[in-house]
Order: structure tokens, then sequence, then C-alpha cells
């Protein structure tokens, strides 16, 4: 642990936060409503807070160990390859921008409740495909691996579809855009990214 704290520490502290306040939460039914997006009191200017810490709590645990799972995998090496306040920067700005569609969309909605950290766990997977758009990355069940950058297209394609079709609890929305502010977020940091990410593809 000490070594990450070294080599990634805005990672690790996210980390060790995300999975302390997704615990409590678990502890705490009253948290959840506390802390949930509410699109609905949001649009009307109240628990605006909520787009945040909506990004800090997981509905179960299958919920918290894929998405804390995907974390651990990009999210270490993208602070080593971009920096560390880059890191949270492009973290924190794309949970907040991941969830802003979804505030638009059901803004009428008062039933509607969003939480995870999806949308920026999208934003670290991309921007971690620019910088490397060949690594292998896998889609289950495919037992074999893909390039990346494939990956990323039938992601968002996946994401778009799914949206639409609207037949699970699933924030698809916060998925698609926060993968958009990953990559935006990264070209802004990084001026360098399109060239490599073109030069990486033998382009």
């Amino acid at each position: 642990m000490q070594e990450y704290l070294t080599v990634a520490p805005v990672a690790s502290i996210i980390f060790i936060i995300t999975i302390l306040i997704t615990l409590l939460a678990f502890s705490n039914e009253k948290w959840y409503g506390t802390l949930m997006l509410h699109p609905y009191s949001v649009y009307r200017g109240e628990k605006t807070y909520t787009i945040i810490t909506s990004g800090f709590i997981h509905k179960d645990w299958m919920h918290v160990f894929f998405n804390m799972l995907s974390y651990y995998f990009f999210a270490f090496r993208l602070e080593a390859y971009l920096g560390h306040w880059q890191f949270g920067l492009l973290y924190m700005a794309s949970m907040v921008l991941s969830d802003l569609p979804s505030i638009i969309k059901h803004k009428n909605d008062y039933w509607y409740h969003s939480l995870g950290a999806s949308g920026a766990i999208s934003a670290v997977v991309f921007s971690c495909i620019l910088f490397d758009p060949r690594s292998g990355m896998y889609i289950f069940p495919l037992p074999i691996a893909i390039p990346a950058v494939l990956f990323g297209v039938l992601y968002l394609a996946y994401c778009a579809y799914a949206s639409k079709q609207s037949r699970d609890a699933i924030n698809h929305d916060a998925h698609f855009f926060g993968a958009i502010s990953g990559v935006i977020i990264t070209i802004i940091l990084y001026h360098q990214i399109i060239p490599h990410f073109l030069q990486q593809l033998g382009l």
C-alpha cells in the first residue's frame, strides 16, 4: 500500500475514501437518502452537494466490487501517466459532468435517484485508452482480449443503446458522458495526447 501512496497518492486516497463511505452507507440506510443524487431536487437548487457525494456510495457489494476493481486496474496507472493534481481534477470534474445529463433528463422524475462512481471511473478508463489504445481489454464473456480502442467504441455504442432502451436501473447516461468527459479533460490537460494516440495506432 505504501508503494501506491507514493506513486499515486490521489488515486489511493480516493480509493480509500470511496470504500469507507460506501461501507458506512451500508450500515446506515439514512445515508442513502442524504448522499444519493436526486435530480428533481438538484435541478431546483436543493441538495446540490449530492452531485459529488453520490459518487462515493454504491448500491450493494457487487456494485462497489466491480467499480473498485475497474478503478484499481486503471486509476493508479493513469495518475502516473497524467500527474497527481491532474488525475484528481479529471476524476472529480468527470464525476460532476457525468451527472449533469441525468439531472436534466430526470429533472421532473421525483422518484428517480442515482449513485455510484461509474461516471468518474468511465472517465478514468477512457483516459487510459488514450494513453495506451492498443492494450488488451476483456468484455465478458469473450475469452480473449480486444484492443482498448475497440473496447471504447463498443462501450460507447452499448451505453447509448442501453440508455435509449431504459430496461434496467443502471445509469447508462453517466457511463457514456463520464467516458466523453474523460477524453475531453485528458486532451485539455495533456495536449500531446492526440499525436501520441494516433502514433500508438500507427496513424
